[in-house]
């Protein structure tokens, strides 16, 4: 949650989501990340109603009515639940949760496991835990030709230098 809107406790949202009108609709409950010092630490919320104001996203939320309360919640991440057996729509699409854990094949051997997903403003990154520690690897096809979720693998062509030092020699 971005900045309190208006008076009556409206909060303008960041999205990361291609479906805010059926994640945040009217009645649904929401799950808060803030630290464990927030009064909102474990706590949920409802959504009253989701509109939008200027091609931004502003909710509203029960027992939010005034920008005093509304400004308790700014910088808390809404946490939706989703179901985790569904699958995205869209052709070479995956939710975090299906990638996290898959093994990671270069070359033919498994180096790895993906730890999780990183997602960065000019793409998304794989952090790869294997035998020397931790490697962010960029999302795309270049370095990751094959996705397969059902056998449970990640095949990776990534550039010299992720998971291996370079000589000195040129």
């Amino acid at each position: 949650m971005v900045k309190a809107h208006g008076l009556k406790g409206a909060i303008k949202l960041e999205l990361y989501t291609d479906s805010p009108n059926e994640r945040f609709h009217a009645g649904a409950v929401l799950h808060l990340q803030v630290p464990e010092t927030s009064p909102w630490f474990e706590k949920t919320i409802t959504v009253k109603e989701l509109r939008w104001y200027n091609q931004s996203p502003v909710i509203f939320l029960e027992g939010i009515d005034d920008r005093d309360a509304a400004e308790t919640l700014i910088k808390a991440i809404l946490l939706v639940d989703t179901d985790v057996t569904e699958l995205p729509t869209e052709p070479d699409a995956w939710y975090d949760h299906q990638l996290v854990g898959l093994s990671v094949v270069r070359d033919g051997v498994e180096i790895g496991k993906v730890a999780r997903v990183e997602h960065m403003p000019a793409q998304d990154l794989l952090a790869i835990e294997y035998k020397d520690g931790e490697a962010l690897l960029p999302f795309v096809k270049a370095f990751v030709p094959e996705v397969d979720v059902v056998a449970g693998r990640v095949t990776i062509t990534p550039p010299l230098g992720i998971f291996e030092e370079l000589s000195e020699e040129v």
